[in-house]
C-alpha cells in the first residue's frame, strides 16, 4: 500500500475537561485508506496554527498573491479566552472547515502536515487524567448540526453498557474486552459495530457483546415491520447458522427487522432469516466508495454464537423465533393478496354499474294471449271471423 492518506473527517463533538485545569478539545473521528478509524483530540489554538502553517505552505491556494485563487477554507482566530459557548458556536465552521481541506487536491489534503496532524499521538490513547478530578464531560454534535447548527446542545450523557463476555479485538480499530467491562458508547452504527470508550481506550466494539444496564432487552431496537423494505444485496454472504440466508450479489430482499446487533431479519419471497446488514443497500440509494470500502471489513458476530456470556440479568433477550417470523411474514403476504383480490372485484362491480345504457339490452314487450272464439264472434268484425273459423 501507498503512502497514507486521510479519507474523512468527521467532527464528533468536544470535550470540556478539568485537569490539569479547565480546558477544552475537540473531538474528531479520522477514516484512513486502510479502513481503520482514529479518534483524536485537539485544542482550537493548535487547529489554527495548523491551519496558519498551511496557508504559508501553499500561498497561493491560500489567497495570498491573489485573492480570487484561494480555496484553502477560512478559519476564524481564537478569541482572548475560549469559552464553552465559544468553544460550542465554533462546531459548524470546524466541521465544514474539516470536509473541505480533505476534498482540497491530492498535493494539499494529503501532504505530511495534514497528514502528521491528524495522526493519533500517545495523549489520544492514554489522555491525562486525575482520579480526584470529576470526569470530563462529552458534548457531541447532532447529526444534522450542518443544517442548523444553533441545534447543539449538551451535555450530552453517554449511554453506559455492560460486556457480557470477553471479546478480543481483530484490527487496530477495535477495542478489546473483559466480560464486567463497562463501556460508553460514543456512537451507534446499524451495521452492529459500535464506537465505546473505556477509560483511556477507544474502539469499535461489536454490539452484540454489550448489554443494557436496566434490562436484557434493548429499548431503541424497533419493532418488526413485516410489510418490509426493498434493499438489493451489495456483497453476498454464505450462511452458516441455521436460521441465516444465503444470497449473491445483486439479489433483491425486503427487511422485516433491523437489529442493533447488525443482523437483520430479510424476506425472501416467502423464505426469511438472518443476514449482515452491511452487506445491503436500500434500493434506489446510490453506492458510494466509503460504503463499498466497508463492505471490505468483516460482519460482526452474532449474540448466538458467543461463548460463556456472563450476564447481569436472570431473564435473556426475548427473541423471535425464525417460525414466529415466516408465520406472520407469510400471513402478511395472504392479506395483501386478499386485499387486492377484492380491490379489484370492486373494481369490475362499479364499471359494471357505470356501464352506458346504449351498451345494454333493452327490454322486449311482452306478448298478449290469444283471444277466445267466443270473444272473437261478439267484438270482431265479420271479415275477422272469416279468417279464424
Amino acid at each position: 500500500m501507498g503512502d497514507a492518506f486521510i479519507r474523512h473527517i468527521e467532527l464528533l463533538g468536544y470535550e470540556k475537561r478539568f485537569f490539569p485545569s479547565q480546558h477544552y478539545v475537540y473531538m474528531f473521528l479520522v477514516k484512513w485508506n486502510d479502513l481503520s478509524e482514529k479518534v483524536v483530540y485537539r485544542r482550537f489554538t493548535e487547529i489554527y496554527e495548523f491551519h496558519k502553517a498551511l496557508k504559508e505552505m501553499f500561498p497561493i491556494e491560500s489567497g495570498d498573491i491573489n485573492i480570487e485563487n484561494r480555496i484553502i477554507p477560512h478559519l476564524p482566530a481564537p478569541k482572548w479566552f475560549d469559552g464553552q459557548r465559544s468553544t460550542e458556536n465554533r462546531q459548524g465552521t470546524l466541521a465544514e472547515y474539516c470536509y473541505t481541506l480533505v476534498n482540497l487536491p491530492h498535493k494539499i489534503s494529503r501532504c505530511l502536515h495534514v497528514v502528521n496532524f491528524f495522526k493519533v499521538r500517545h495523549d489520544d490513547m492514554n489522555p491525562v487524567t486525575d482520579s480526584q478530578i470529576k470526569k470530563p464531560e462529552v458534548f457531541l454534535l447532532p447529526k444534522d448540526s450542518k443544517k442548523n447548527p444553533t441545534d447543539i446542545t449538551g451535555p450530552i450523557v453517554l449511554q453506559t453498557y455492560r460486556a457480557i463476555a470477553d471479546y478480543e479485538k481483530n484490527s487496530t480499530s477495535e477495542m478489546a474486552l473483559k466480560a464486567g467491562d463497562m463501556v460508553d458508547v460514543v456512537e451507534k452504527s446499524e451495521n452492529g459495530w459500535w464506537f465505546c470508550q473505556l477509560k483511556n481506550k477507544r474502539g469499535w466494539v461489536p454490539a452484540a457483546y454489550l448489554e443494557p444496564l436496566d434490562g436484557p432487552d434493548e429499548s431503541e431496537e424497533q419493532e418488526p415491520n413485516y410489510a418490509g423494505e426493498a434493499y438489493v444485496v451489495q456483497k453476498s454472504y454464505t450462511a452458516v447458522e441455521e436460521d441465516e440466508l444465503t444470497l449473491k450479489e445483486g439479489d433483491t430482499i425486503e427487511v422485516i427487522h433491523k437489529l442493533l446487533d447488525g443482523w437483520w431479519v430479510i424476506r425472501k419471497d416467502e423464505t426469511t432469516g438472518y443476514y449482515p446488514s452491511m452487506y445491503l443497500q436500500k434500493a434506489g440509494e446510490v453506492n458510494t466508495s466509503a460504503k463499498s470500502e466497508l463492505r471490505n471489513r468483516g460482519a460482526p458476530p452474532r449474540r448466538s454464537t458467543i461463548r460463556n456470556v456472563k450476564s447481569i440479568h436472570k431473564q435473556g433477550r426475548k427473541q423471535i423465533s425464525q417460525e414466529t417470523y415466516r408465520r406472520n411474514s407469510k400471513k402478511y403476504i395472504q392479506n395483501q393478496r386478499r386485499m387486492r383480490g377484492n380491490s379489484q372485484n370492486k373494481a369490475n362491480v362499479i364499471i359494471e354499474k357505470n356501464e352506458p345504457e346504449d351498451n345494454k339490452p333493452k327490454a322486449q314487450p311482452a306478448v298478449p294471449p290469444r283471444p277466445s272464439k267466443d270473444l272473437i264472434l261478439n267484438r270482431c268484425t265479420e271479415s275477422t271471423w272469416r279468417k279464424i273459423l
